[in-house]
């Protein structure tokens, strides 16, 4: 059974930066296409960004230029760079992981606020 568990999350002023990690359990994370996915309160779950196994990346167009998503499969582990951050960034942030089944974290809080 995977378990991802997310840490990095906060409160930040906006223009500031956060960096959000997620571990995984298991043996198939080199294998596995990571996301980023955030839900504020009241809204839909959207996604943010993804890395394939092989490192291909994805963005949402809200993201671009400002977030960075990478990997480290030796530490089973995936990172969300989060720069110039603004208030509507403010949403708890999960973790998925695709490899045959999908599994998810229980998420960080992020919040922007000054």
């Amino acid at each position: 059974q995977v378990q991802l568990v997310e840490s990095g999350g906060g409160l930040v002023q906006p223009g500031g930066s956060l960096r959000l990690s997620c571990v995984a359990s298991g043996s198939i994370f080199s294998l596995s296409t990571m996301s980023w996915y955030r839900q504020a309160p009241g809204k839909q779950r959207e996604l943010v960004a993804m890395i394939t196994s092989g490192g291909t990346r994805n963005y949402a167009d809200f993201v671009k230029g400002r977030f960075t998503i990478s990997r480290d499969n030796a530490k089973n582990t995936v990172y969300l760079q989060m720069n110039s951050l603004k208030p509507e960034d403010t949403a708890v942030y999960l973790c998925k992981q695709t490899f045959r089944n999908v599994y998810w974290g229980q998420g960080t809080q992020v919040t922007v606020s000054s």
